[in-house]
């Protein structure tokens, strides 16, 4: 029995060791204002909904937008509605943080979760495509 312990645990270990991020927590859970203590961020709460609560905030990394949903349908939603913008998306149980590639990845560390990326489905060059760099939130103002 000791012996099959010790080989699933050396199994264990060995399976992480092509990941470059060996440091991803478990996916944070908790309230807009859990998560962004442990994102160390002051949130600047933009939407306060029963369904969807959602906050700016800025790190050292930069900034990016953290929200919270009542549903996990309500959730994907958002998730497959916001796709159509482009880029990186941290997701973990009803909640998500949207931001630069280099902000989720440092996220990441902190909050665990998955990572997403989308690609725009318009590329700005015809009628009124808008720019990425003004883009801060996908609902509410």
């Amino acid at each position: 029995m000791a012996v099959v312990l010790a080989g699933l645990a050396l199994l264990t270990a060995c399976s992480g060791s092509g990941d470059d991020k060996p440091d991803v927590p478990p996916a944070a859970t908790g309230s807009l204002e859990q998560l962004a203590a442990k994102a160390h961020c002051k949130p600047n709460i933009q939407t306060d909904a029963q369904e969807l609560r959602q906050a700016n905030c800025t790190t050292d990394e930069g900034r990016y937008v953290l929200a919270t949903f009542a549903t996990d349908r309500g959730q994907r939603e958002w998730i497959n509605e916001a796709n159509d913008y482009g880029g990186s998306y941290l997701v973990g149980r009803k909640w998500v943080a949207v931001g630069d590639a280099h902000v989720v990845a440092a996220l990441r560390g902190r909050l665990g979760g998955t990572v997403e990326t989308a690609s725009p489905h318009h590329s700005g060059g015809s009628g009124s495509g808008g720019s990425e760099a003004g883009h801060s939130g996908h609902h509410g103002s």
